[in-house]
């Protein structure tokens, strides 16, 4: 059975099954699904709780499979936690989480939760993953978007009995909250949480903008994948703000120009295809693009011409010399700043579709 993480609320009000899968990589929703089923489960008296983390290869299973089948002299019923960092349980843990999973339909008085990070399709489609999924409840945990950060930062308010001001005002203070915390939902959490505690309700239901600008720190973390997805959006503010914190933050140069290159050559290799006569669908999914990258080349490629094409395919590769220390004509010195030539070259080229429509609009 699966679930999103949205429905486990709903879910766990109507009592609780044996086994409990969660797999994603954002910590704070991890934690608080977690939290949730340990709270129903100690409501329905699994007041004893054991946990395991799976680290290397010569991990003895035979105790978590153990685990299962013992009770203390205290309790009827216990949760057993299996925390596996690294998504790969090895032979003896494939075949250990199979067993388990077919042993949870029949045993009433364990409770398995077992955590996993984000796993990739393959792994998804094993025989163990199967198994806890066929036989207990799988939740996926997905992060929070950037376009979907501040209406999650308003719900959060609200659980604590605060919101922001009606119309542009308080959109615009849900906006800069979301730039400050982007990348980073723990952080978030833990901001929107002072924020009750320095302006508490009665009294501050209410949130201006100053007073959220006064209190919340920059806490946002970029990668270089999400700024990919904010150059082919034509999102300029938003790909400075993760360009100098990727420079803060210490990330490589050749990676960035590695994402903003492969994107580069992606768009070139999907035009070749429609040139040769292939429907964009088919030429999207040939070059493996899915997913958030699936939309936005869809609205983008159409509206590149070849010559704009070419001219960032010979950028890219300039770009490449200078990370490389490597002088160019006409161009910057400074890697980074290079690299904020080249992505805004290719942010105006994914703009202008947006720009010409409020145009003819």
């Amino acid at each position: 059975m699966q679930l999103a993480f949205a429905q486990l609320t709903a879910h766990l009000k109507k009592g609780v099954r044996s086994l409990y899968t969660l797999h994603g990589d954002e910590p704070l929703l991890q934690q608080e699904a977690a939290d949730a089923i340990r709270q129903a489960a100690r409501s329905l008296g699994y007041t004893e709780r054991s946990s395991h983390t799976v680290a290397g290869a010569h991990f003895d299973w035979s105790e978590v499979l153990a685990a299962g089948g013992s009770l203390s002299l205290f309790a009827d019923k216990q949760l057993v936690e299996i925390r596996i960092p690294s998504g790969k349980p090895g032979k003896d843990g494939s075949a250990a989480l199979q067993q388990l999973a077919q042993s949870a339909q029949d045993n009433d008085s364990t409770l398995t939760l077992v955590m996993l990070p984000r796993l990739d399709k393959a792994t998804r489609t094993g025989a163990w993953f199967a198994a806890l999924e066929n036989y207990g409840v799988a939740v996926q945990i997905d992060p929070v978007e950037r376009a979907a950060l501040p209406p999650w930062i308003a719900q959060r308010l609200g659980a604590q009995g605060q919101r922001v001001a009606e119309g542009e005002e308080g959109q615009r203070t849900l906006q800069f909250f979301a730039d400050r915390v982007e990348g980073n939902l723990l952080a978030a959490h833990q901001e929107i949480q002072k924020l009750a505690l320095l302006y508490p309700v009665p009294g501050h239901e209410v949130l201006s903008f100053e007073q959220v600008e006064s209190a919340v720190l920059n806490v946002a973390r970029y990668d270089v994948f999400k700024l990919s997805e904010a150059v082919l959006a034509g999102q300029s503010e938003r790909v400075q703000r993760m360009l100098d914190g990727l420079r803060a933050e210490g990330e490589a140069e050749v990676l960035v120009h590695y994402a903003l290159s492969e994107d580069i050559r992606a768009l070139k290799r999907v035009k070749d295809a429609i040139a040769q006569g292939r429907p964009l669908p088919m030429a999207l999914r040939e070059q493996r693009i899915w997913g958030v990258k699936e939309r936005l080349f869809e609205r983008v490629v159409p509206l590149l011409t070849d010559i704009s094409v070419a001219n960032l395919l010979f950028a890219a590769h300039q770009v490449d010399g200078i990370v490389k220390g490597i002088k160019q004509d006409d161009w910057p010195t400074d890697g980074w700043q290079a690299l904020h030539r080249l992505a805004m070259m290719l942010c105006s080229q994914c703009a202008r579709p947006r720009q010409s429509a409020k145009m003819s609009a």
